[in-house]
């Protein structure tokens, strides 16, 4: 069975993961402060990490910024439960690699539905071969990202961002396509997000950078590029 581990210091909410994770067939491991959290994440390395921000010890971004320094962790999917309407928390979380996110209150269905869509994206990356695409090559398996002869060092989102535009690359793709595809978002109150990705992605890709264009008053595009 698929590993999932809750790091969260409400018993209760962790009482409501654990159970509806269960019925669906997922083991699940439980901490209740950060640090404990990640040694945890360190040992058992579970298939994916559910991650409250407000703990005792550490809080959830100091977790994420841990799991993401080591080597063992830094592959973990994570999906960080935040409080309802506070939109910072989702921006800082998803530019510092966070899958997704789940506001509180949640629906138990809507977690289990939100857990099983980001273990399938996992798990087709890492089932797939390289791809080239003009100066750029993706190891879907080591999620490393080259550009040129160069490693770059990018989040798990930057890395799925520029693998969606890469394998469309002419085409211009439109924002709400973009926060929809590869955040799961289906309204576009976090078009900031994806700017803010967008100009890291440019400041990372360097040389390269050009080939990321912005489409005035509609998104986003890579310009085309030999295979």
């Amino acid at each position: 069975m698929p590993t999932v581990l809750v790091i969260e210091d409400e018993i209760d909410i962790v009482e409501l993961i654990e159970f509806n994770l269960k019925r669906h067939e997922f083991d699940v491991l439980t901490a209740f402060d950060g640090m404990s959290g990640f040694e945890l994440a360190q040992d058992k390395r579970p298939d994916l990490i559910i991650l409250d921000v407000m703990m005792p010890k550490l809080d959830g971004y100091g977790v994420l910024q841990q799991l993401k320094d080591h080597t063992e962790t830094v592959d973990i999917p994570v999906i960080m439960l935040t409080a309802l309407g506070q939109t910072e928390d989702r921006i800082k979380g998803l530019e510092k690699g966070v899958d997704d996110y789940i506001a509180k209150p949640f629906s138990p269905k809507e977690l289990v539905l939100r857990v099983k869509s980001v273990m399938k994206r996992y798990l087709l990356q890492a089932s797939s071969s390289d791809i080239e695409a003009g100066p750029f090559r993706f190891d879907r398996k080591s999620l490393q990202f080259y550009a040129g002869e160069s490693v770059l060092d990018l989040t798990m989102t930057e890395f799925k961002l520029m693998l969606y535009l890469c394998e469309r690359a002419g085409e211009v793709q439109d924002r709400f396509v973009l926060l929809k595809e590869v955040w799961g978002y289906h309204d576009d109150v976090h078009s900031r997000t994806l700017d803010t990705h967008m100009k890291r992605l440019r400041q990372k890709l360097g040389e390269h950078s050009e080939l990321l264009e912005t489409v005035r008053g509609v998104g986003y595009r890579i310009a085309e590029l030999s295979r």
